[in-house]
């Protein structure tokens, strides 16, 4: 149990800024063996999406202190966001996934308003897919 609560927080913080790799958790678990695979695959996939869901939240507030000092994001920087949201919207969120981008992905689309529902149902097919993924080449080589 407490692995799959461990697997279950570093993907949840491997989702919001915070820097984690959940990826590594999931391997580790994976080539230990002994666990069921869909039970670590569905673990890992619904803390990612939590996490991403936390992004979303943020992103919907996060408009309300762009005036403030302390906003890191220029006037700016927040057009070009919501100009190539508005360009590629919504699909691109199946790009959640991707190191880097993916999780400021998830707060444009706070930003951009995105309704919940379907910003789950992207996120949780892109971040499923990787683990997915993830678990058959680590299965390959154990």
């Amino acid at each position: 149990m407490i692995a799959y609560v461990g697997l279950f927080a570093s993907a949840l913080v491997a989702a919001t800024i915070l820097p984690m790799q959940s990826e590594a958790v999931l391997a580790g678990l994976l080539a230990a063996g002994g666990r069921s695979v869909g039970l670590l695959i569905a673990v890992a996939t619904v803390g990612n999406v939590l996490g991403s869901v936390i992004n979303w939240y943020l992103g919907r507030a996060l408009l309300r202190f762009k005036d403030c000092r302390w906003f890191s994001s220029s006037d700016a920087q927040l057009e070009r966001a919501q100009r190539w949201y508005a360009r590629y919207g919504r699909w691109s969120l199946l790009g959640s996934w991707l190191p880097v981008i993916g999780d400021p992905l998830t707060v444009v689309a706070g930003v951009m308003r995105e309704p919940l529902g379907p910003f789950i149902l992207l996120v949780t097919i892109a971040k499923g897919t990787r683990y997915l993924v993830l678990a058959a080449l680590v299965l390959s080589w154990v």
